[in-house]
């Protein structure tokens, strides 16, 4: 029996950009590249656990996996709740590894907050935003939606005692081009809850985004 066995390409840095320290999760490719924004409470490592990295470097899909300096856990110092300090450290880390190539930003809860505020000062093919947080907090963030003319699908778990549906389904009537997508039985966390719809959802989004 003839066994083949696949060797990762997804390569795990130290960073030092912008006055911080942080992990990155990097693997290259041609294409569109995705930049993925975690949660408050989580790492670069909640994309290994839920499958996603692995699931797009097999489609050949250069990724970008940041741990933030927002992030109460993640291996990123100084910590900043800022919005702009983290916009500003995303895109040159990013600008750094892929250059001037407009990304598809995944964000979960802050980093879907921090995702809107990087699609409005800078370039993007796309967003990917689960139950993103102070969606409404931001006048001229909120003025900005209307520009956003790029493909964008909000998840939201159904069971989600943060965000609420309300809010979500406002924030996609208000974004151009937007589909909201609501995961039966998924907590705040859908994309954990949900992982191999969340694989499926966000290569979708990717073909269109980049077609």
């Amino acid at each position: 029996m003839l066994y083949v066995w696949l060797v990762s390409l997804v390569e795990e840095k130290t960073l030092k950009l912008g006055g911080f320290k942080g992990q990155a999760l990097l693997y290259q490719a041609k294409g569109t590249p995705v930049l993925f924004l975690h949660g408050l409470s989580y790492t670069i490592g909640v994309w290994e656990r839920i499958g996603i990295t692995e699931a797009i470097e097999e489609k050949k899909v250069p990724f970008l996996a940041l741990d933030m300096p927002y992030g109460l856990k993640s291996d990123c110092h100084p910590k900043n709740r800022d919005a702009k300090a983290n916009v500003d450290y995303a895109e040159e880390v990013y600008r750094s590894v892929f250059g001037d190539q407009p990304p598809l930003v995944v964000g979960a809860s802050i980093g879907g907050y921090i995702a809107l505020q990087y699609a409005k000062t800078h370039p993007v093919k796309g967003l990917l935003l689960v139950a993103p947080a102070h969606a409404f907090d931001d006048d001229a963030l909120v003025k900005a939606y209307r520009n956003f003319q790029f493909p964008i699908r909000v998840i939201w778990g159904n069971m989600d005692t943060i965000i609420l549906g309300e809010e979500m389904r406002t924030l996609a009537d208000q974004l151009p081009n937007t589909k909201m997508l609501v995961y039966a039985g998924a907590a705040h966390s859908a994309y954990q809850d949900d992982p191999k719809r969340f694989q499926r959802d966000l290569l979708d989004l990717y073909a269109h985004a980049t077609t």
